[in-house]
């Protein structure tokens, strides 16, 4: 079998992220690799931000973002595929947390959306740029 495909979508883009997930879903299967899905709550509590905020906000974030992946995995694929994904909810900067978790689960390929593309960025998304910029393993980009 070989390595694993992480992909990393943005739960709060509502359904932009199908086509990223079924890229990747194909992309595992092709290879008979695992598939990994991330998404990535922002932190909020390391900051002066996080004051502003209830103590129990980023558990709450995190069991939303939860709901959210497992219907979007759900929708893109369907309940039998979405089963056999890894799920990960992580807390951070999305890019950084891409990066660890594709150096933790040793992936063969990162795939990653760019759905907010700007100009300074190239048409190319701040966190999937930097991903494809300092990833160890290959980077496929879905636009």
């Amino acid at each position: 079998m070989s390595k694993s495909v992480l992909c990393a979508v943005d739960v709060s883009n509502g359904d932009d992220d199908i086509n990223t997930i079924q890229a990747a879903a194909q992309m595992a299967g092709l290879d008979g690799a695992q598939l990994d899905v991330i998404a990535v709550v922002p932190d909020f509590g390391i900051s002066q931000v996080g004051n502003f905020f209830n103590k129990d906000h980023h558990d709450t974030m995190v069991t939303e973002a939860k709901e959210h992946l497992n219907a979007l995995v759900t929708k893109a694929l369907d309940a039998s595929q979405n089963e056999k994904v890894r799920h990960v909810i992580a807390t951070g900067r999305a890019y950084e947390e891409v990066l660890k978790l594709a150096d933790k689960t040793n992936a063969g390929l990162i795939v990653v959306g760019a759905h907010k593309a700007d100009l300074a960025d190239y048409l190319l998304g701040p966190n999937a740029a930097r991903v494809v910029r300092h990833a160890k393993c290959s980077v496929y980009v879905v636009r």
